[in-house]
């Protein structure tokens, strides 16, 4: 869902008008003597009055009135409204006399304590506090809710973030690093001094941050800059021994350097400008990357352009002034170019020009006796002057002057992230066919982000079928736009989830950037029935009836009605009118996919629970049920749905499935777990059946997945109630589906694995690899060894071939602290697969992520309820709400690490009962003991450049998740 912008409720800085006094001179007739200066008057400062302290009832509109403040020789001529202490409220007109706020509903009756602030005519200031207390609400019974969060081994906190509550581990000093693990995904902040929130670090800033690692050599890191739209932040790689080696000094997203050599290293965070959360990703580097870029820059050269020329003043300087100033102030000369067109400029040498170095290098010049390669030091220099002119009033733009050569093509830059499509043989499948542009997937969800550079070509006509205005955000009813719209505040909106799906099912493909789809050359006909708040049964129906081209509310039907419909919704019981509905698409031979849904309960969840409905479970990177699935007798198939709480393949990213998204306000790729994302992999094959035999009918399916044909059975033998008839194999759907074509050549067989990798953080000591056939015909001799001592293999569910489930373990006994590289060979008939295999030895098991709050949320009334805090350090993750009121709520958890008082911002941990896809809203009628889930940093790649969605603000699944602040 699209949630308001996160910004801290902070108090306003006031900044004293500076006050000139006029010294009048008396002088006498004739100018022959006079008299001393009149002393100037003394001012009297105001009086701040903020009422008197009182007490309200929860959801009580409340005003602070500040009418009563005066000025004795003067006038007010400013107001500012803050809060101190108590659970965070949202304040109205907090720069007026009155401000006001809703009462929050509380378990208890808590004070909350309000300053005013008061500015006179001088400038001079005056304070006041004023304490409301807030009864506890009303109700009929107090519950106790309590659970464990869960996050990964491998998450890891910064030393020193803003967050005062968090353990102070200084790193700013390379002498004396923060050591870390590998592979490891680390939250963080870094701020220049005066900038970002209120924190530990707001007055000195934290401009550095230094990790020492062990890293193996084609391990990548990835920094992730949160706010790289108002910030600018940098990483630096040195050897152990000091001499800076490489670089990445982007003003994007994301930063990221590739090791070549195994070894000990310094990892360097560095802000170039502003505040920032981040997060760095050290992992497998599963992305191919090429050579940096900087090996182009044309070291010296710069290409700037100005503001347009017009009249020269203070607000619009005359470009060719500016022009002159800085290549006189830099010592740059002009080797081509001119006024009303880019300038190809040349810098002379520095040389031990140490004022010239600072002007071009300002606070980072310290870096420069760090290189020992000339050559990089010089294009370091280059770049880094480039971004400080970049920022540089009047200057339009300022790039470096790359040298360019025949390169061919890449394809998509992410793909290798998405481990879902190895692990149900996609890639097999795309040998037959990557999909059909006559085949058609209906996507009836939230709506589809059109303009995102992934979807550009994938999409057909849809409709939006939302009736209510109120709720569709977009200004009327039923239309033919089905543009997913930010609006609404329920915290159970979906961050884009249609853009989501439909990315995993027909993101276009071998377009070298981001990621692609199960069936990239099918199409997509979006159709919007969910708003911010969900929607309801007869939006999805109408929506579903337009989509088999039957007769609908918008009085339209498509020019060709779809192959397939997708359902990643649940919700609602059964309905016969809807049953018959899916019995007539049956009928039609269309078919229709469904999400299980995420409430991890046996109980019939609808549509998946219809009959003639393909009802998708969801497994994780080990083909295990994940923690979320329902599951039950209406199970059909299971499919990759991601866990975001885990890194097992060590790539430093959660296993959550990626696919197109957004995030604040910018195309991007985001990891997402849940049901819904295992339906559009299914959906996804079947767009891949269809087309290599298009006479395929929803008959025919159901047919072969009985059979086994199209799936991977890993549970119990034959339908069970976990993975139905089992996990979907691409590339055995699509022998099937020629087969029954008639197509007798077969697909080859093929030896896969569910995984090419396999991390085991601390504390991790086995996990699993499933072994299986990924085509067609037979497997003989299948062999799974391992290449180390320190790794056992054994066979736990395996059939006569030596195809299924395997138990890695690993001997962390007599290994020193450090990291390890192995290996699994994997071998057949066919082929033979290396499995990488990545240990990390420590002195600790537990996952740090410093301080994390725990919100009880009321979507109803879109306020905190309750908040607990579990501190920094805890050796396990408990947590409790002991006596709160009963209702129907919403659980959040997350960190803060720059201390602007909301959870949840991009770069943070952040989880969600049971999924951040979906928080589930519970009835708390009775105690509950049992409310575990999983906690990530959210984690958004960045899209192809210059890609902004048509947003504003920041979107995530999340509302404003405003914490409570807390006293020293």
């Amino acid at each position: 869902m699209h949630s308001p912008p996160h910004t801290a409720n902070h108090a306003a800085k006031l900044l004293a008008p500076a006050v000139l006094t006029l010294f009048l001179m008396a002088c006498g007739g004739g100018g022959g003597g006079g008299s001393s200066p009149a002393p100037a008057p003394v001012n009297t400062a105001p009086v701040a009055e903020a009422g008197d302290s009182r007490t309200v009832d929860a959801g009580a509109a409340v005003i602070l009135n500040g009418d009563a403040s005066r000025d004795n020789d003067g006038s007010i001529t400013a107001f500012a409204w803050s809060q101190i202490e108590g659970p965070a409220v949202e304040l109205a007109t907090p720069d007026q006399a009155q401000a006001t706020f809703t009462a929050p509903s509380l378990g208890e009756d808590r004070e909350l304590l309000f300053s005013l602030r008061v500015t006179d005519d001088d400038g001079a200031t005056a304070s006041d506090t004023v304490t409301i207390t807030v009864l506890a609400a009303t109700v009929a019974e107090q519950v106790s809710i309590s659970g464990r969060i869960l996050p990964s081994a491998s998450q890891s906190l910064d030393g020193d973030t803003n967050d005062p509550f968090n353990p102070l581990l200084s790193n700013d000093d390379p002498a004396q690093p923060q050591r870390i693990t590998n592979p490891t995904t680390l939250g963080g902040y870094v701020n220049e001094p005066g900038a970002g929130a209120e924190g530990r670090s707001l007055i000195a800033g934290d401009r550095e941050d230094y990790f020492l690692v062990e890293l193996l050599g084609g391990q990548s890191i990835n920094l992730l800059v949160a706010e790289y739209q108002d910030a600018d932040a940098d990483l630096y790689l040195y050897s152990s021994a000091g001499e800076l080696l490489d670089f990445s000094i982007e003003t994007g997203p994301r930063e990221t350097l590739v090791i070549d050599e195994s070894g000990t290293y310094l990892v360097n965070v560095s802000i170039f400008a502003g505040a920032t959360n981040y997060t760095l990703a050290i992992g497998s580097s599963l992305v191919p990357v090429s050579r940096p870029p900087y090996e182009d820059v044309i070291p010296g050269q710069v290409i700037l352009s100005y503001g347009e020329d017009g009249e020269a003043g203070e607000s619009n300087p005359n470009p060719e002034n500016i022009a002159e100033s800085l290549s006189q102030r830099l010592q740059m000369r002009q080797l081509g170019g001119g006024p009303q067109r880019a300038r190809l400029m040349a810098m002379e040498s520095a040389g031990q020009d140490r004022q010239l170095m600072t002007r071009r290098l300002g606070a980072q010049q310290f870096r420069r006796p760090q290189f020992q390669d000339e050559t990089l030091a010089k294009r370091w220099g280059t770049l880094l002057s480039i971004k400080r002119l970049a920022r540089t009033p009047g200057v339009a733009s300022a790039e470096p002057n790359y040298r360019v050569r025949p390169t061919a093509s890449v394809n998509d830059e992410a793909y290798p992230l998405q481990w879902h499509y190895p692990l149900i043989s996609v890639p097999g499948a795309w040998e037959s066919t990557t999909g059909n542009a006559d085949v058609i997937v209906a996507v009836v969800d939230t709506g589809v982000l059109s303009g995102h550079p992934d979807l550009a070509g994938q999409l057909v006509p849809g409709y939006d079928f939302i009736r209510d205005a109120s709720e569709a955000a977009d200004g009327d009813g039923i239309d033919p736009n089905p543009e997913e719209t930010i609006g609404g505040g329920d915290p159970a909106a979906i961050n884009y989830h249609g853009t989501h799906v439909t990315g995993t099912i027909a993101a276009r493909g071998n377009n070298s950037i981001g990621v692609t789809g199960v069936a990239y050359g099918a199409r997509v006909m979006p159709l919007r029935a969910l708003a911010a708040s969900g929607g309801t049964g007869y939006d999805v129906n109408q929506a579903v009836r337009f989509a088999a081209g039957l007769e609908n509310d918008s009085g339209t039907v498509p020019d060709a009605p779809a192959d397939i419909i997708n359902l990643s919704l649940s919700g609602g019981g059964f309905s016969p009118s809807t049953q018959a509905l899916y019995n007539d698409l049956r009928a039609r031979g269309i078919i229709v996919v469904a999400a299980a849904g995420n409430e991890s309960s046996t109980s019939a969840s609808y549509p998946a629970s219809y009959d003639n409905v393909i009802s998708v479970s969801a497994v994780d990177t080990q083909q295990r049920i994940t923690n979320y699935s329902n599951s039950g007798s209406s199970i059909d198939v299971a499919a990759p749905g991601g866990d975001g709480s885990q890194d097992v393949n060590g790539d430093g990213y959660p296993d959550g499935v990626l696919s197109t998204g957004a995030s604040d306000g910018e195309f991007a790729y985001t990891f997402l777990s849940g049901t819904s994302m295992a339906s559009p992999h299914v959906a996804g094959v079947m767009a891949l059946m269809k087309s290599v035999n298009g006479n395929l009918s929803a008959d025919d399916v159901d047919r072969l997945l009985e059979r086994g044909d199209l799936t991977d059975d890993i549970g119990l033998e034959g339908r069970d109630n976990l993975y139905g008839h089992g996990v979907i194999n691409a590339r055995k759907a699509i022998e099937a589906a020629l087969t029954e074509a008639g197509d007798s050549s077969g697909v080859e067989p093929r030896l896969g694995a569910s995984s090419s990798a396999l991390n085991f953080s601390s504390g991790r000591n086995r996990l699993e690899l499933v072994l299986r056939n990924s085509g067609g015909g037979e497997l003989q001799n299948v062999q799974l060894q391992a290449n180390d001592s320190w790794i056992t293999v054994s066979a736990t569910d395996v059939d006569e071939q030596g195809l299924g489930r395997y138990a890695i373990d690993v001997a962390r006994d007599g290994l020193a602290p450090g990291v390890y590289e192995g290996s699994l060979t994997a071998s057949s008939s066919a082929n033979t697969l290396s499995i990488r295999i990545l240990l990390s030895v420590t002195d600790s098991s537990d996952a740090e992520l410093g301080v994390v709050y725990l919100l009880l949320f009321d979507p109803a009334t879109d306020s905190v309820v309750a908040q607990t805090v579990i501190e920094a350090g805890s050796p396990v993750f408990d947590f409790a709400f002991p006596d709160s009121p009963a209702g129907m709520y919403q659980l959040f958890a997350g960190t803060d690490l720059d201390n602007d008082l909301v959870i949840c911002d991009g770069g943070e941990a952040c989880g969600a009962y049971l999924t951040i896809d979906q928080p589930l809203t519970i009835n708390f009628d009775r105690n509950r003991d049992d409310i575990n889930f999983a906690i990530e940093y959210l984690v958004a790649l960045p899209g192809a450049p210059s890609a902004t969605a048509q947003s504003s603000g920041t979107i995530g699944p999340f509302p404003l998740l405003r914490r409570e602040a807390r006293s020293p």
